[in-house]
């Protein structure tokens, strides 16, 4: 049988082990984060902005806002191990717009090799169901194109619970239509107050900016637009910048049959 003394001097010896462990655990997750934040974002001049780079695929959206654009350029730029691979077109507004320079960036990011996908800016206070026939009327989906975006960020003087009413008509219309489900992109901010739960199975594509490591939301998403102040050769604005939030094998996978 141990002595008091004896015992004290085990416990004194498995405190100071446990202690060591303790530290050597907290200094190496400590490490393993900074590690993690210096990695994340890297300053690329030429394009403008710190890109996130523990992701693989990355991509723009655009409209009529970033003017006639230079396809062309817009595929060759490769910046070192980054090469936009998709964009984001926007297609309709509302319940009769179409944006001007649609379908000739439709056209162009396809002969192009850019996979490419269609969103409509939905308004709260128009009907969703004749701006889903807006859409549909304007966009025809091909193979290898990224489903359809249902791109709502305002309330126009809607109320939360008819504006929930009509996402859901632009969404179960759309989605009958082209056999896909379609993706929600908005912000953080207008997502929890105002979206929420009702379309958490929908696939999310979700705005927010001058983050280190990933947007913060608590569910799941599969776009994030990292920064709306990128540039690209053959673009002369300012264009937002996204990445995919998965693998090659993953991307492919989200692409229309």
């Amino acid at each position: 049988m141990l002595s008091n003394k004896q015992k004290k001097k085990s416990r004194k010896i498995v405190l100071i082990l446990t202690i060591t462990i303790l530290v050597i655990l907290f200094g190496w997750i400590i490490f393993q984060q900074l590690t993690v934040k210096k990695k994340s974002f890297v300053r690329y001049p030429e394009f403008g902005i710190s890109m996130p780079e523990n992701y693989l695929i990355h991509g723009i959206d655009v409209s009529k806002y970033q003017s006639r654009i230079g396809w062309e350029e817009v595929r060759s730029m490769k910046v070192k191990n980054i090469q936009l691979g998709f964009s984001f077109i926007k297609a309709t507004e509302g319940i009769g717009n179409t944006d001007p320079q649609f379908r000739r960036n439709w056209k162009k990011a396809k002969e192009n090799g850019i996979a490419r996908g269609a969103y409509h800016f939905f308004i709260a206070s128009k009907d969703g169901r004749m701006q889903a026939e807006n859409f549909i009327d304007k966009v025809k989906l091909e193979s290898g194109d990224l489903p359809p975006v249902l791109d709502v960020e305002q309330l126009n003087g809607t109320n939360p619970v008819k504006l929930r009413n009509e996402i859901q008509k632009w969404l179960s219309i759309v989605e009958n239509h082209f056999q896909v489900k379609p993706i929600i992109y908005t912000n953080v901010d207008f997502y929890n107050r105002y979206i929420g739960n009702d379309f958490d199975d929908y696939p999310l594509w979700v705005a927010h900016y001058y983050q280190l490591e990933q947007p913060r939301i608590q569910r799941g998403w599969i776009f994030w637009q990292h920064s709306d102040k990128g540039r690209v050769n053959g673009i002369y604005s300012k264009v937002d910048f996204n990445v995919f939030n998965g693998d090659s094998t993953a991307f492919k996978d989200l692409l229309i049959d």
